[in-house]
């Protein structure tokens, strides 16, 4: 779906279709279009792709498939997550919280504790939620995971535009006792940096794509497989984990692009659940 407001363009984009660095490679071809259109000469560099030419194989690769190669790794059934779950809201409806900061004042405090941005605020993210938990008063309180897009293509390789991504799920148990804030940053900072390998992750995808490759599950048919999913999804789908949290990078973009855009906002649509 496209939208367009005043002085803000928008692309919204379900999940079967593309991941989100698929998307923002579009995205920005899209704007490049856009700006061409309205007599601007923009390259076609920082991943713009050249509307004039056919769509190439790449660009519609499995890599998922191609990866495949080593032995698949079994899923440890992790402990139910606490769900963070808030008022009730009338179905296709979605509240947006936008708040900004400077990028060179976020990135110093992330290197105050040694940490890159990303892990900086997945902390912040855990003690916020691990607080609101707490103000619940729960009979027991439940481990605070977050689930973590981590773009593939910088492991593995690859020009697709369709998804390639893994989720990596940090988390803290409040049950085993109190956290400061820095041991929140610390614990996270060395899960990132333990299971964020190609080693782990090829197993990983090995393990998807088994599924995929299922002779016995090929054959069942497709309403089947929707029950299915959707009962699975009820009961294991965000089980693990309290929400999601995407840091999709810098938005980079040719200079001649650069004048004519105020600021790039990504919103990840809401899951049933957390």
């Amino acid at each position: 779906r496209f939208y367009y407001y005043e002085k803000r363009i928008s692309v919204e984009v379900f999940h079967a279709v593309s991941d989100g660095g698929g998307a923002l490679v579009f995205f920005k071809t899209l704007l490049a279009v856009y700006l061409r259109e309205l007599g601007y000469s923009i390259p076609n560099t920082h991943g713009i792709l050249d509307v004039a030419e056919e769509p190439r194989r790449a660009e519609r690769e499995d890599a998922y498939g191609r990866y495949a190669t080593v032995r698949p790794r079994r899923e440890k059934r992790g402990k139910k997550a606490y769900q963070n779950n808030g008022t009730a809201e009338p179905f296709y409806t979605f509240n947006v919280t936008m708040g900004f900061c400077s990028v060179a004042r976020l990135k110093e405090k992330a290197r105050g504790y040694g940490v890159s941005i990303t892990e900086y605020l997945t902390a912040v993210l855990l003690k916020v939620i691990a607080d609101k938990q707490h103000r619940e008063r729960p009979r027991r309180e439940r481990p605070v995971a977050l689930a973590i897009p981590i773009n593939l293509r910088g492991w593995f390789p690859s020009e697709t535009l369709r998804n390639f991504i893994l989720t990596v799920r940090p988390s803290i148990d409040p049950e085993l006792g109190d956290y400061t804030f820095p041991e929140i940053v610390r614990q996270v900072h060395y899960y990132m940096r333990l299971h964020i390998n190609r080693q782990e992750m090829q197993a990983q995808l090995t393990r998807n794509v088994g599924l995929r490759r299922n002779k016995l599950l090929q054959i069942v048919p497709i309403p089947i497989k929707d029950l299915a999913m959707a009962l699975s999804y009820k009961l294991v789908g965000s089980r693990p984990y309290s929400t999601t949290y995407t840091n999709p990078g810098a938005f980079q973009v040719p200079a001649e692009m650069e004048p004519h855009i105020r600021r790039m906002e990504v919103v990840l649509g809401q899951s049933y659940t957390p």
